[in-house]
């Protein structure tokens, strides 16, 4: 029995491989982008993401939404799986499921409705304000756990090619992608200018000191928990040595430089052997964030979509017959107006899933 096998039988899943389905085509980006590069590694998978979802919360209104829907606490690990199953989409699915994937985003943001507690003043998930926040921390955090734990820095030219990639990928939430940076300094210039904005309330405290401990939270019920404890170790320590002082204390998070050295000690070598190992990457996705599985495995693993062709956000719209998210918002607030609107989540909801889904062709 080979290490892959060996790790997925302690892991508790089918020795096998997962079997993979071939992509109807290569959606928006595929193999000659830097996206497909950068957000297969696993620093994207297991750090980039984890590190996003958590400083995501120092958005009071974003922090507000998630509060009180109750789902991060009382749905962690399914609520994690789907909402990185929805950007590896984006990343990686076929172009109509990915059109797919964004309506029914909108959708379910549409529930997302309230008061911030705080200011009293109303928050809405699908805001095209608060959905650049969310997109701008994840691809930024991709990039940065990349270049922390992973093969590094890019070029010049890679970097402009991946922030223009993150620009593209931003039409498929209520974002004007005019908004979007395009460079590693405007990136700068966005997070600067956010940051009197960021708000370290109870709320948002409480959520990133649980949500670091991803690793914990994220495994399978059916494993014990001193395994938890050893896979979220690292991965805590990881997570919190890629913000900068400020963010930690902000956070409530504090952590010393030791264990920033140790962290990095750890995982670069960790990572850089689950990256040599394509089958192990997928074993470990199957173990963590199931639903990501049957998305990003068939780019791990090199399998040719069905039709090797790339469209752009408009070329698909137009072959589809769909409409942009910011109008599918539009006509929610519209409804909304005339009291039509779907109404708000209630806390710890168990609504039924909508689900997103990869085409088979």
């Amino acid at each position: 029995m080979d290490a892959v096998a060996t790790f997925r039988r302690v892991a508790g899943l089918p020795v096998t491989d997962t079997e993979l389905t071939p992509a109807v085509d290569y959606g928006f980006f595929g193999p000659d982008s830097v996206t497909w590069r950068v957000w297969s590694y696993p620093t994207s998978l297991l750090l980039g993401f984890a590190r996003a979802v958590t400083i995501e919360h120092l958005d009071p209104y974003l922090a507000a939404a998630v509060d009180a829907s109750g789902q991060v606490y009382a749905r962690t690990r399914l609520r994690y799986d789907r909402t990185m199953q929805y950007f590896a989409l984006v990343a990686f699915g076929d172009a109509e499921a990915v059109l797919d994937a964004s309506e029914i985003l909108v959708k379910i943001h549409g529930k997302a409705i309230g008061t911030e507690p705080i200011t009293g003043k109303p928050f809405d998930a699908n805001d095209p304000y608060s959905q650049l926040w969310i997109h701008l921390t994840a691809w930024h955090s991709i990039l940065y756990t990349y270049e922390m734990f992973g093969p590094g820095k890019l070029t010049e030219a890679e970097e402009l090619q991946y922030w223009e990639e993150c620009a593209r990928a931003a039409e498929f939430q209520t974002i004007n992608p005019d908004d979007v940076p395009r460079t590693r300094e405007g990136i700068q210039q966005y997070f600067e200018q956010y940051r009197p904005q960021m708000a370290g309330s109870e709320v948002a405290q409480n959520m990133m000191n649980y949500l670091v401990d991803l690793g914990y939270h994220i495994l399978p019920e059916r494993v014990p928990s001193w395994m938890r404890r050893v896979f979220n170790w690292p991965m805590r320590r990881a997570i919190i040595a890629t913000m900068p002082k400020w963010m930690r204390t902000l956070g409530g998070i504090p952590q010393n430089y030791s264990d920033d050295f140790v962290a990095k000690l750890i995982a670069r070598p960790l990572l850089r052997a689950v990256a040599s190992v394509p089958r192990l990457e997928l074993a470990i996705l199957d173990f963590t964030t199931p639903h990501t599985t049957p998305i990003v495995g068939p780019t791990l693993m090199k399998i040719p979509a069905q039709n090797p062709v790339t469209y752009t956000p408009a070329e698909a719209r137009a072959k589809w017959g769909r409409t942009t998210p910011f109008e599918q918002y539009q006509q929610l607030v519209a409804k909304r107006a005339l009291g039509k609107g779907p109404k708000p989540y209630e806390h710890n909801h168990s609504d039924a899933l909508l689900e997103f889904e990869a085409h088979a062709g």
